[in-house]
């Protein structure tokens, strides 16, 4: 277990780089019911005091499914429905009641002993989930109404808010709720910039194999065509994390309840320990095409005479027009960046021909490039990216996050090009 020793002023420094980025943000956290009764769970209650003492609001959700098997294994009591998507009869919605009830209080406990107010809500007005292919589902609802009003009210107060799968309809009945959409739903009316699922899984996988980060627009085609290659406990929370990116939040986070300090590692790290689920936040980031070319060539033309770009005839950018991504506004293109992988480092790609028209600098544009461009060569399977740069050196180190190395840090296959080129360019790299 961490205690106060073992920080270093390195890894403070770490954090409150992402302050201001994350300062009056909405997080959403969901709590798998496993995870409440982790070893764990008081470290993550400690991490959410450190998210509130910056600033960011946070609400919790939480699910379930483990207290009610145990509830129902102890009272011998059969029940229908544990994940709160399937049929609950009315056995299964009392035991339900009885499961939430604790898990809230261990969750207010733990807050109240590190110094957060907590309230246990009824924001959620559900509706039952009705008749579905012939089957009653009985007990098990569905969100109808979120009270957004008083929900931030109580942020805004410095109360945390806390919601359990339970609603209440029009009249004041208890309906069971699938808790993976209880929070996409809470993140929908609350304008949150994050959902952090906290699962006893190590993150999404795919045939196998953890993912770092996935588009959402790419998971939900998997989603579609291949759900049984996501592994099955993973399926319920991706599924909401691409309806909750779709309906605006940009970001879905899936990891480790039970790794000590994950939650903070996840959040406050580029590399990050689980799963993020992003949405397209670069929308007018397109990868370029054929008709393109022309638009490239006459784009950079202008920093190529001051020998801020290396010279590509327009045959060169056809050639590889497939290594470049363009900036559109009205379909006007007003940026570009290339991004290139190399054969015998597989781990490495290159980013190049980054360059934005005058008229728009100053507006972000150059390092929603480079970061998107970032993000496709970590898609791609690299860890680490490269810049050469004769002018602008200073944006990469000062804005992008890029430092400065020796020429030895470029594949052996990109070494010579560069030393022939004489142009004697900065070599920038930068971990992904």
């Amino acid at each position: 277990m961490s205690n106060g020793s073992d920080i270093k002023p390195t890894d403070l420094r770490g954090i409150l780089k992402y302050v201001p980025r994350f300062q009056g943000q909405t997080f959403v956290i969901a709590l798998d019911g496993i995870i409440v009764a982790d070893d764990n769970f008081p470290n993550i209650l400690t991490d959410i005091a450190v998210l509130r003492s910056l600033g960011i609001k946070i609400i919790i959700i939480h699910g379930i499914g483990h207290q009610l098997e145990e509830l129902s294994k102890a009272r011998n009591i059969p029940i229908t429905d544990v994940q709160g998507k399937g049929v609950a009869d009315a056995a299964t919605l009392d035991l339900a009641i009885r499961a939430s009830s604790r898990v809230t209080h261990l969750i207010i406990e733990g807050l109240t002993q590190n110094s957060l107010k907590a309230a246990l809500t009824n924001a959620i007005r559900a509706a039952p989930l009705g008749i579905i292919k012939g089957v009653d589902h009985q007990f098990t609802g569905r969100v109808d109404r979120v009270d957004k009003e008083f929900l931030m009210q109580l942020i805004a107060s410095q109360v945390v808010p806390v919601v359990n799968p339970i609603g209440f309809d029009r009249d004041g009945r208890p309906l069971r709720i699938n808790s993976d959409l209880l929070a996409a739903e809470l993140a929908e009316a609350l304008g949150a910039t994050k959902i952090i699922y906290l699962t006893p899984h190590e993150g999404l996988e795919i045939n196998g194999k953890l993912q770092h980060q996935i588009s959402a627009a790419t998971l939900k085609g998997i989603l579609e065509d291949k759900p049984e290659s996501i592994n099955e406990p993973m399926r319920s929370p991706a599924a909401h994390a691409v309806k909750a990116v779709e309906t605006g939040t940009p970001r879905i986070h899936l990891l480790d309840g039970r790794l000590l300090d994950g939650l903070l590692n996840e959040i406050f790290s580029n590399e990050g320990v689980g799963t993020l689920i992003h949405g397209n936040e670069y929308q007018q980031i397109r990868q370029a095409t054929k008709r393109d070319v022309r638009a490239i060539y006459n784009l950079t033309r202008q920093a190529v005479k001051r020998e801020e770009l290396v010279y590509r005839t327009q045959a060169a950018i056809e050639k590889n027009v497939e290594q470049f991504y363009v900036f559109e506004i009205d379909e006007n293109i007003i940026a570009c960046v290339s991004l290139v992988s190399y054969p015998d480092k597989p781990k490495f790609a290159e980013i190049g021909s980054l360059y934005v028209m005058p008229f728009y600098h100053h507006r972000g544009i150059g390092k929603k490039m480079v970061d998107y461009a970032c993000l496709m060569a970590k898609e791609r399977g690299a860890t680490n990216v490269i810049a050469l740069s004769t002018q602008a050196f200073t944006f990469f180190t000062s804005v992008v996050g890029f430092e400065e190395a020796d020429k030895e840090a470029l594949p052996e296959s990109r070494l010579k090009a560069y030393e022939d080129s004489g142009r004697n360019s900065k070599v920038l790299t930068k971990k992904l």
